[in-house]
């Protein structure tokens, strides 16, 4: 059964130190129901969580069925003074006010994944926020600024000449002092997290809690394109709070390739699960897409209900492979004295962000109207009923008078 547990808790990981001290935790809950502490921290800078975020809830969830208490840190202390988390500058600053709404947004989404009755949810502020002067420089004292300097992002700053604040140099003593004041046996994060995440190992031998924590760290998961990490900027997401229409048809779109990597680092399957499937899907018994629609049933019933990822894969089908229009089409009534550009129109229902974005998408055959696709840029419509689309999600019927 250790062994068993052991090999999900490493699933997907990208690196672990200190995996003696993991199976050691879990032995000793097998064999006397003691539970353990894992740590993950999250600043709350954005009020949505993305598929990408919960790659660690998922790892949390894991834990919690093998006797793991999670230690859920909302970074409320740390999320005002930024972070530049190998970026190449500061990471913009929040002030109290968006850090505590973004932190309730946070709070009622990871129980989506996350067992409520082994989660601790701890504010930083509340332990970092009491420090006296004398502490600060307690801890400051702990780390030299030669080894700050081999933080891959501050070296990169540093011989490029551009400017690091002293404070910055206090965001990875102040995670690692989270471990200090919390006695984490366990922390989690994600692969570009590894000097902060060590830096907790290395607080709690200084002030001598007599635990090292152990230290899993995740990979960074690719966006729907397959190739970049998800990233809201990249609009390459799937978010926890989309629709469930949305979120089963961006799941449906990845790549067969992708898929296998979105079940090892998000589906609640075994191990293996996953292997049989592959294995059905390899030798023809089960077909590939028939394989995503059951990831993208299991992601939508997570953050919506079984109910609604089935109608979300009905809606799916009757679009996509029926050729039928969605049942909650859009009606917009316009009036107008002489015919209209489509250019023009499709943006001022919102179907467009411009004209020029329009050209471009009639260009690349992106645009349907009555479910063919236009060529001429410069069509003008009258009077009538129309049923626009753009791309595969973007329906509206139109009735000019």
């Amino acid at each position: 059964m250790i062994q068993e547990a052991l090999k999900e808790i490493k699933r997907g990981s990208l690196e672990i130190i200190d995996e003696e001290r993991i199976e050691k935790l879990l032995k000793n809950y097998f064999e006397n129901g003691v539970n353990y502490t894992v740590k993950a921290g999250f600043d709350p800078t954005a009020p949505d969580l993305h598929l990408g975020h919960t790659v660690l809830l998922q790892k949390l969830a894991t834990f919690q069925k093998y006797g793991g208490i999670v230690q859920f840190l909302i970074g409320d202390f740390t999320a005002m003074i930024g972070d530049p988390t190998g970026k190449s500058e500061t990471r913009k600053k929040l002030n109290r006010d968006d850090v505590l709404k973004n932190a309730l947004s946070y709070e009622e989404q990871v129980f989506k994944i996350l067992d409520h009755s082994k989660t601790h949810i701890v504010f930083n502020s509340s332990w970092l926020g009491q420090l006296t002067p004398y502490e600060m420089i307690e801890l400051a004292s702990k780390r030299t600024v030669a080894r700050m300097l081999e933080r891959d992002d501050f070296e990169k700053r540093f011989k490029a000449g551009n400017d690091i604040s002293i404070y910055e140099f206090l965001y990875p003593l102040f995670q690692g002092y989270d471990s200090v004041y919390l006695k984490s046996d366990i922390e989690i994060g994600g692969s570009d997290q590894k000097f902060n995440l060590l830096m907790g190992r290395h607080l709690q031998r200084s002030y001598e809690i007599k635990k090292e924590q152990a230290v899993l760290m995740m990979p960074i998961l690719e966006g729907l394109d397959g190739v970049n990490k998800m990233s809201k900027s990249l609009n390459n997401y799937i978010g926890v709070t989309e629709e469930a229409n949305d979120m089963f048809a961006k799941v449906l779109s990845i790549s067969d390739s992708l898929m296998w990597r979105y079940y090892e680092l998000l589906s609640s399957k075994t191990l293996n699960e996953i292997d049989e499937l592959q294995k059905k899907v390899k030798n023809g018994e089960y077909h590939p897409k028939k394989a995503k629609e059951d990831l993208a049933i299991e992601i939508t019933t997570r953050f919506h209900s079984y109910e609604l990822a089935l109608n979300a894969k009905d809606e799916f089908d009757k679009i996509f492979a029926k050729k039928e229009l969605p049942t909650d089409l859009e009606c917009f009534e316009i009036k107008i004295s002489e015919p209209i550009w489509i250019a023009k129109l499709l943006v001022d229902i919102k179907l467009e962000s411009s004209t020029s974005q329009t050209r471009r998408d009639i260009a690349q055959g992106a645009i349907k109207l009555n479910q063919k696709k236009i060529t001429d840029e410069q069509l003008k419509l009258d009077i009538g009923e129309y049923i626009l689309q753009v791309g595969k999600k973007k329906f509206a019927k139109v009735v000019l008078k």
